[in-house]
């Protein structure tokens, strides 16, 4: 057993799905080691910037140190440009970061920007693929059953962050690894990043 097995990792159900004007994001709460739940209020889920985001699936201490590094890029991006940057660029940002010094991590960089709605996986390695939505982490699977029989196109807000809160449900409803509740937000270019109240998810998933 190497050292990396007995890290505390965030196993982990995280999202980012597209629509018409902007991007959901989502991340669950808990975190594990091995079969032992370590913490059950984990932070997955990052602001990087008022049009980007960032979710983490992996090793706790290293999404950490990674979403304040890229935070210090981006904010030091725009203010040497004096524009945002493009969520194509941020991924492009991380995939190189992950290459230069591996993380033991799965990603998710979503936002928007004059070219629309984003979401890009980027995996360990530093491979970067853009989708219209994506699942990371263990419960990804049961997350995908979800999203493939919900999504649609130019689906709107409300929409979106429904589809997004029932796939994290369902992920923290079948996978140990996953759950505790959930963190959402939406990106637009008219608001930026704005986190989705609790009691709006509450509302969601209370309904049969």
């Amino acid at each position: 057993m190497n050292a990396h097995e007995n890290a505390i990792k965030t196993g982990t159900s995280t999202v980012g799905i597209t629509f018409k004007g902007g991007v959901v994001v989502g991340a669950d709460h808990r975190a594990t080691m091995g079969h032992f739940i370590a913490n059950k209020s984990v932070q997955k889920l990052f602001k990087i910037g008022d049009n980007l985001a960032l979710t983490t699936a992996g090793l706790v201490g290293h999404a950490q140190s990674l979403s304040r590094t890229l935070a210090a890029e981006v904010q030091l991006f725009e203010l040497k440009r004096q524009t945002q940057m493009t969520v194509k660029g941020a991924a492009t940002l991380t995939a190189n970061i992950l290459v230069g010094r591996p993380h033991w991590v799965q990603l998710l960089i979503v936002g928007v920007d004059a070219s629309g709605s984003h979401v890009y996986s980027i995996d360990s390695a530093g491979g970067s693929i853009p989708d219209v939505y994506c699942a990371t982490g263990s419960g990804s699977p049961y997350m995908y059953g979800v999203l493939e029989d919900g999504f649609k196109d130019n689906m709107s807000r409300d929409e979106a962050v429904s589809l997004a809160a029932r796939a994290l449900n369902a992920s923290g409803q079948r996978d140990a690894a996953s759950g505790n509740g959930m963190d959402l937000a939406v990106i637009t270019a008219k608001d930026g990043y704005v986190a989705v109240e609790q009691t709006e998810i509450s509302k969601i998933l209370s309904k049969k």
